[in-house]
């Protein structure tokens, strides 16, 4: 009951912040700039985009399959397309508890052994999760890294002014190092404090399963494969946020900005995700629209209209691809 009261209670917080960073983000709209931009829009361009949000959720799909097959070699990519797009709605309304689903879901159409049981259990299942977040994390933190300090002269004020006055290349170099000097100091604190059990506990889980994630790839049958459909899945991100760029075209503010440009866009939105908020809501359209205004001077009436369409277009798409899982599984597979 206790843990139900703190789920609620989390959530209704979570809501609220996402609440407020959609007013901030939302106060000073000239409505009438916001409309004019969306009349000059190429809806052709939004439409590939949600074509191509749907592909990188099939692709997540398969990725995830090729770390259960092991395991039960039965599973479908049916079976983890329709886990993957039920994960993803829920999340848009509860934030990480889409994961939960998930999990429940593939267990639930696992095969059976000749005992009767489940091949895939939860404690399996949730180690293929650990995996695959792993990668992304790794994968999104390589990126971010490599893209920032080669591209610092273009994008580093935008970060600066995220981060604070760090002001300069040098502060950057600062800030690297004290990374690199923390984490494994933090690691190894974690591991020698993880039998107090609680905080320290968790946080050793945490990384005790991001390390068993990246080993498990050297046992990995294609491997290769794995990297490579992940790559896809974030090349698909940054061709979305061209989609979109190239849909606002006539509109002069968008019009020059390049390829790499729009790789940034792809990343800062990416960053949305670590705030826990219901579809990340505020938490995007705050961040993208702040970069554009940083760095490009966009107004955030016209940078709103980016944001918005990259945002919600593949909000739709998750929500009508969510609710045609359920239904499939709710009628016709039972059937």
């Amino acid at each position: 009951m206790q843990k139900k009261t703190k789920s609620i209670l989390s959530y209704i917080f979570w809501t609220a912040v996402a609440a407020v960073l959609v007013y901030f983000c939302l106060r000073n709209i000239d409505w009438a700039q916001f409309v004019q931009a969306l009349e000059v829009c190429k809806w052709e361009y939004v439409i590939a985009a949600m074509v191509l949000g749907l592909i990188s959720l099939f692709l997540r799909g398969l990725r995830w399959r090729m770390l259960l097959t092991p395991i039960d070699p039965a599973t479908s990519i049916l079976t983890c397309f329709n886990a993957y797009n039920i994960c993803s709605v829920t999340n848009i309304v509860l934030p990480r508890a889409g994961e939960v689903i998930r999990l429940a879901y593939i267990v639930k159409h696992s095969s059976r052994d000749e005992e009767g049981k489940r091949v895939l259990t939860a404690d399996k299942v949730f180690g293929t999760v650990v995996i695959e977040r792993a990668w992304d994390i790794v994968f999104v933190t390589v990126l971010a890294t490599l893209f920032t300090v080669f591209n610092w002269s273009a994008f580093g004020s935008f970060f600066s002014e995220l981060v604070g006055a760090m002001g300069s290349r040098k502060g950057l170099l600062w800030l690297v190092v004290a990374l690199l000097l923390f984490i494994p100091v933090f690691v190894a604190l974690s591991k020698r404090l993880q039998h107090k059990g609680g905080l320290w506990a968790k946080t050793w889980g945490v990384l005790e399963g991001i390390g068993k994630g990246l080993g498990t790839f050297r046992h990995m049958k294609n491997g290769w494969l794995f990297i490579l459909i992940t790559a896809v899945i974030w090349v698909l991100y940054w061709v979305i946020s061209l989609c979109i760029l190239w849909a606002l075209s006539d509109i002069d503010a968008f019009a020059s900005i390049t390829l790499t440009e729009a790789l940034f866009l792809s990343i800062v939105g990416s960053m949305s995700s670590l705030v826990p908020v219901p579809g990340g809501f505020g938490a995007y359209h705050g961040l993208v629209g702040g970069a554009l205004k940083s760095l490009w001077n966009i107004p955030m009436s016209t940078g709103m209209v980016y944001a918005t369409l990259n945002h919600e277009s593949q909000i739709i798409v998750q929500a009508v691809a969510g609710l045609v899982s359920y239904i499939h599984e709710s009628f016709f597979r039972k059937k």
